[in-house]
């Protein structure tokens, strides 16, 4: 099992807390350190940061928003964070959803598997430089059809460190992640259940290739009282789903429901739209937090491991900047 953290708030300005951060989590043999993306800050230049203060952790974006940048725009910040890391980039993307596509990006969100299958056919064109990349779809067209007419072909002039940078998608509903399985090295999951992923996810289990990584981002709270601990999930998972969408379409209402969870994921929602916050995050439950998260003393914990450690999860990703947290982790997991 490898290990991940995720970077949360950027800290007071200078660099210094994910800094520090990403050196403990390297010193303790952590795998990859992964920057979000969402409407904030961007993924690419804490992670430059980041690398230019490391030597050996995995930079991993998580995710980059696809409707932020075209697909040359993204490949060329992947190539040149990639060369000059020594090739430690791990490309994580995703499609986000309509309130940050089209409110954020100002982007068009329908039909996100075919806008995801061009782009990533249009990245392998450009990082692999076979050739100069032509390609024409519903989505996107290099060179752009109308304009000028003055367009050509192009090749990336900057040779990558290496042919192929590692790609994850970051996903929920099944058909995406059996397209991040199709198309991609490895997966991100969010809310995940390691108990259920054969069932939830079986068109995806059937064509993951052996190397296929999947890396859960995991919440983790380490407290003597388990319900303090839950309820700090319950507030994150509260917010996803009763908030991080329209009434009627969000995917993460949508990801609890499938897991199980439809009347608790339609109370979420009703309460959280009424304005009542505090009530909407207590009718999250216990079972889907167990589920998905690491809460509680470090001996229930330790017992909550044993789901993940035998699942097809390759990596556990977890959100603190907590010294003995990642202690504690890297000593229970590796």
């Amino acid at each position: 099992m490898k290990l991940g953290v995720v970077v949360g708030q950027l800290g007071p300005t200078g660099g210094e807390h994910i800094i520090n951060l990403a050196k403990d989590a390297e010193a303790l043999g952590y795998h990859t350190i992964w920057a979000p993306e969402i409407y904030g800050a961007d993924c690419f230049t804490p992670l430059s940061w980041i690398g230019a203060h490391t030597s050996r952790i995995q930079l991993g974006t998580s995710i980059m928003q696809i409707s932020a940048r075209t697909p040359a725009s993204a490949a060329t910040h992947a190539v040149a964070l990639d060369y000059l890391s020594g090739g430690r980039l791990v490309l994580g993307i995703g499609v986000s959803g309509p309130q940050v596509v089209e409110g954020w990006y100002g982007q068009p969100y329908p039909r996100p598997l075919a806008r995801t299958r061009e782009w990533m056919n249009i990245f392998r064109q450009i990082v692999s430089r076979e050739a100069p990349v032509s390609f024409q779809g519903e989505h996107y067209q290099m060179p752009l059809q109308g304009g000028t007419g003055l367009g050509k072909p192009l090749k990336l002039i900057q040779h990558p460190a290496r042919e192929h940078i590692p790609v994850y998608l970051g996903a929920e509903g099944p058909k995406n992640v059996a397209l991040g399985a199709e198309l991609c090295d490895g997966w991100i999951p969010m809310f995940f259940s390691p108990q259920r992923m054969d069932s939830m996810y079986s068109e995806a289990v059937k064509i993951m290739k052996d190397d296929f990584e999947v890396a859960a981002v995991v919440p983790v709270v380490i407290d003597d009282d388990v319900d303090r601990a839950r309820s700090q999930v319950k507030q994150n998972v509260g917010f996803y789903v009763g908030g991080m969408g329209a009434k009627t379409f969000n995917v993460h209402k949508d990801h609890v429901t499938r897991m199980g969870y439809g009347d608790a994921a339609q109370e979420i929602q009703d309460l959280f739209m009424a304005g009542k916050r505090d009530q909407a995050f207590a009718a999250v439950p216990d079972e889907l937090v167990d589920e998905i998260a690491f809460c509680g003393p470090k001996d229930r914990i330790r017992e909550l491991m044993g789901s993940w450690k035998n699942s097809r999860v390759t990596q556990i990703s977890i959100g603190t900047t907590d010294l003995d947290t990642l202690r504690f982790f890297a000593e229970e997991m590796l």
